[in-house]
C-alpha cells in the first residue's frame, strides 16, 4: 500500500513537473501580442501594474512567469517610464526586452523654414503630447526660461524635425530648437567670406531669415544674398517687403499696398536703412550660407517672374524693364 502512495506522489509530481516545464516554454515561445497595442508606464508604476495594464490591453501575460523572466538584474526595477508600441508577434521575453530597452514610442514636431515665432508656438502649444509649461509666458520671460542669452525669439531656433517622448516639456524642446540654431551658427559664421556688412553672427542671422523669405528657390539664394549684401555696403535700402509684411503683423491683409509701404514700422526697409532689428523668420541652412557667402555679381534689384524665380538686374533701367514684363505684363 505503502509503495502503491509513493508510486502515485511520484506520478503526480512528475505530471506537476511536466506542466511546470510546458508552462515555462509556453511562456517563452508563445505570441501573445497578437495585433499591435500601446501601454503607457507612468511613474510610479508597479511591475504588478504594469502585467495588470497589458492584460487590460487583451495582451494574455502569465503575471507569474512575466515576474519569474524579469528577476534576473531586477529587471522588474528597470522598467524605464514612457509610452510604448507592442507590434503584434511579441512573445514575453521581446515584451520584457523592449520595456528594458526603454524604446518608448516617439513623436515629432517639424519646423518648416521660414516658419516665424508665431507660427511654431501655436504649433508647440497646440501639440497634445508635449507638457505645456511656457503658455501665456511674454517672449523675455520665455527665452528667460530656456537659458537662452537672446531675449526676442525670432529666428532663434533652428527649423528641422525634432523627435521626442510623450509628456516631454515644451522647454525641452524649444531648449534643444535654441541650441542647434547657436551650433550652426558657432559653426557657419567662422567660415563666412571677408567683408560682409555684418557687426556680428546676430546680423547675418537677420540677412538669413529674409533670404528665406524671399525666395525658396535654393539656387537663387546667394543671388539674393549678393543683392542684399551690395546694398547694404552702398547705403542703399533693402526694400524687401517681408521685412515690411512682419512689421506690420496682424495689421497685414495679404495683399501689400502703398500705404503698407509708406507705414513707419522697424521693419520697413523701405523707410529705414540697413537691417531691420531682429530676424523675421526661421532660416535654414542654406539661407545661412547665402547670407555667409553671397554671390559677388554685380546686381543690385531682383523682380519675382512669377514661378518662384527672379530676374537680376544691375541697374535700376534694367530692373524696371523687368518690372514691366513680369510684373506689370506689359513690355
Amino acid at each position: 500500500m505503502r509503495y502503491k502512495v509513493w508510486l502515485a506522489a511520484a506520478a503526480l509530481i512528475a505530471c506537476l513537473g511536466v506542466g511546470v516545464g510546458w508552462s515555462y516554454y509556453a511562456a517563452l515561445t508563445d505570441v501573445v501580442v497578437s495585433v499591435p497595442v500601446t501601454v503607457e508606464v507612468v511613474k510610479g508604476d508597479s511591475f504588478t501594474r504594469i502585467i495588470e495594464k497589458l492584460q487590460a490591453q487583451q495582451v494574455p501575460i502569465n503575471g507569474l512567469w512575466f515576474k519569474l523572466l524579469a528577476l534576473p538584474g531586477d529587471g522588474y526595477k528597470r522598467v524605464k517610464t514612457g509610452e510604448y508600441e507592442l507590434p503584434a508577434g511579441l512573445t514575453q521575453p521581446d515584451i520584457l526586452a523592449l520595456l528594458l530597452a526603454g524604446k518608448t514610442k516617439r513623436y515629432a514636431i517639424t519646423i518648416p523654414e521660414g516658419w516665424n515665432f508665431s507660427q511654431l508656438r501655436r504649433a508647440v502649444e497646440q501639440n497634445p503630447h508635449l507638457e505645456h509649461t511656457l503658455n501665456g509666458l511674454e517672449p523675455v520671460a520665455l527665452m528667460a526660461k530656456l537659458g537662452a542669452t537672446a531675449t526676442h525669439p525670432e529666428g532663434a531656433f533652428f527649423p528641422d524635425t525634432y523627435f521626442f517622448e510623450k509628456h516631454t516639456s515644451d522647454v525641452a524642446l524649444l531648449q534643444r530648437a535654441y541650441l542647434k540654431m547657436q551650433q550652426v551658427i558657432a559653426r557657419e559664421w567662422p567660415h563666412k567670406a571677408e567683408q560682409l556688412p555684418y557687426k556680428n553672427a546676430y546680423e547675418a542671422l537677420i540677412m538669413a531669415s529674409i533670404i528665406e523669405k524671399e525666395t525658396a528657390a535654393e539656387p537663387e539664394r546667394p543671388q539674393i544674398a549678393g543683392v542684399f549684401v551690395r546694398r547694404l555696403q552702398q547705403g542703399m535700402r533693402l526694400q524687401t517687403d517681408p521685412t515690411v509684411i512682419y512689421g506690420l503683423g496682424t495689421a497685414y491683409q495679404g495683399d501689400i499696398t502703398y500705404k503698407d509701404l509708406k507705414t513707419l514700422t522697424p521693419y520697413n526697409t523701405y523707410l529705414i536703412t540697413g537691417l531691420p532689428p531682429t530676424p523675421i523668420a526661421m532660416p535654414g541652412l542654406a539661407a545661412i550660407k547665402a547670407a555667409l557667402h553671397p554671390d559677388t555679381s554685380a546686381s543690385l534689384y531682383f523682380v519675382a517672374r512669377g514661378d518662384g524665380t527672379h530676374v537680376f538686374s544691375a541697374n535700376l533701367a534694367a530692373h524696371n524693364q523687368a518690372v514691366n514684363q513680369y510684373q506689370r505684363k506689359s513690355k
